[in-house]
């Protein structure tokens, strides 16, 4: 059997010890060892041909990309990129897996270029923090083995169809089987009828192994399944704001089956959005409208519950702001996809397929691998921002209420005090600011995140705004972090130094003169 060659893509000169020592694991290791064959540039003979070109073709020929990030951004060629960075575009461009391991440090400051590399790289994939070699280790094996699974090289014994251990028959709802059986013949022409008994319809379902339950059996038919998996369950919360505060408004936290925590997290949804009204002008049926399509909200909490890791201890959260929708879940994406693919017709991998079945013969789930299709298409048709998803240590979806607009203009009117309201547009105003840097001191007010300056900067490109504008406005001490020791927390903001705040009386009086 031909070995999967992994190409381990770092700073050589900061990774020294983990790039051999993991080298030495994959080979070592009586499972790993079998599959896995590493790749180091320190073990290639020396040899006339030029590195990059090396490191390229080597990625080509890889089946796995191993990136391991941690403070130093490296060598750079003459257009400013390192071989890490031209490594993982490779690996990007070939669709190759790329399992990415971030080095967590605490009181040392990341370089500006290797702190853009990271939220580049977040965007495309899932990554996994880790403090020294033996976490290293852990999550390389957690990672390789997912994969060996996910393409069916080892037996999977996924939480899906992994027998639990005490449970049986007796332990589910005979009701709930029997309503799911009639709901799925009317959907999809189940076969069974509903005098089918528990174990026949189990069986079809693939449900049951010598009289033992399989997980996901109890998570659609158990009486209360939080009884067996605590962490199943959906939390909502409402926020009057654009931030999370406390007092929450409103805090509901749904157990039960798979079916009923979806429905009643996307009615609590609905219950908090704007409901238009129409006429009788063309029917006796008054028409309805939500300012977010129903099916945009059912898709991506529903998704969230097919698709989580249910051997997390976390819970599916569903958060409602003045300006978004987030659905959040302790979950990935399979190594098959990787964001980009989300938004082009793509196959389905999903993370618990009996579950996904079961849902899909309800109807919960319409087609495999359209789901996000339908959300960006349903979105553009009613002229909403398309859905944000983005992977930072579980699967994120924001969905962008029609108020996120107003919010964004209200924002953008904050920043105009009573020392320059005459000045009415951003162009305007920095009609006289031309370095970058200051026109981000001039707009931050506060305690501002990333997303938000760059809104008001009316900027699109995140690694242009954080090399040209961020990056050189922490170096020169001109704005600071809320959170310096979490440099890449998605709770990240930023605010003026006592240097950045005599910039900006300076830049202020200029303007006025």
């Amino acid at each position: 059997m031909k070995k999967l060659k992994v190409f381990i893509s770092s700073v050589q000169s900061e990774f020294a010890n983990e790039r051999a020592e993991l080298a030495s694991y994959l080979r070592l290791d009586p499972l790993l060892g079998t599959f896995f064959e590493p790749f180091i540039f320190e073990e290639v003979p020396a040899n006339t041909h030029s590195p990059g070109k090396v490191y390229l073709t080597e990625v080509k020929e890889s089946d796995i990309y191993m990136g391991l990030l941690g403070t130093l951004y490296g060598f750079e060629d003459e257009m400013g990129v390192s071989p890490t960075e031209r490594e993982y575009d490779q690996a990007k461009a070939e669709h190759i897996p790329r399992w990415i391991f971030i080095k967590d440090i605490v009181g040392a400051d990341r370089h500006p270029k290797e702190i853009a590399l990271i939220r580049k790289i977040e965007q495309d994939v899932s990554r996994k923090k880790f403090s020294n070699l033996d976490l290293l280790k852990k999550e390389v094996y957690n990672s390789a083995v997912l994969y060996l699974k996910q393409t069916g090289k080892i037996e999977s014994h996924d939480f899906d169809d992994s027998l639990h251990p005490s449970a049986d028959i007796q332990s589910l709802d005979e009701n709930k089987v029997k309503e799911f059986v009639v709901l799925a013949r009317n959907k999809r022409n189940f076969p069974l009828k509903d005098t089918a008994s528990v174990d026949q319809v189990l069986k079809h379902l693939r449900m049951i192994k010598n009289g033992k339950l399989v997980n996901s059996a109890l998570l659609a038919f158990a009486p209360d399944p939080q009884l067996f998996f605590p962490s199943s369950t959906i939390k909502c919360a409402h926020f009057h704001g654009v931030q999370v505060q406390k007092p929450i408004p409103d805090y509901k936290e749904f157990g039960g089956t798979v079916f009923e925590v979806a429905d009643e997290a996307v009615n609590f949804v609905l219950s908090k959005i704007n409901l238009s009204t129409g006429t009788r002008e063309k029917s006796n049926q008054v028409e309805t409208i939500y300012e977010i399509p129903r099916a945009v909200i059912s898709e991506a909490i529903i998704n969230a519950v097919a698709h989580r890791d249910y051997y997390s201890k976390g819970s599916i959260q569903v958060s409602i702001f003045r300006d978004r929708i987030e659905v959040t879940n302790p979950g990935n994406l399979p190594p098959e996809l990787d964001i980009n693919d989300l938004r082009e017709p793509h196959s389905s991998y999903p993370h618990n397929p009996l579950l996904a079945g079961c849902m899909f013969l309800t109807g919960e789930i319409e087609r495999y691998g359209t789901g996000t299709l339908e959300m960006f298409k349903l979105t553009e048709e009613r002229g909403l921002r398309p859905p944000l998803i983005v992977l930072d240590e579980g699967f994120k979806v924001t969905i962008w209420r029609p108020s996120a607009e107003a919010i964004h203009d209200a924002e953008h009117e904050a920043i105009h005090d009573a020392e320059h309201d005459n000045i009415h547009d951003v162009s305007e105003l920095f009609s006289e600011i031309v370095e970058l840097p200051h026109r981000l001191v001039l707009v931050l007010k506060g305690e501002m995140s990333r997303t938000l300056l760059m809104e008001i900067l009316e900027l699109k490109n995140r690694p242009h705004f954080a090399t040209n504008y961020l990056e050189p406005a922490l170096k020169k001490g001109l704005i600071e972090m809320t959170l310096p020791e979490k440099s890449t927390s998605k709770n990240q903001k930023y605010r003026l130094t006592t240097k950045g705040l005599g910039l900006k009386e300076k830049l202020e009086g200029k303007m006025r003169k």
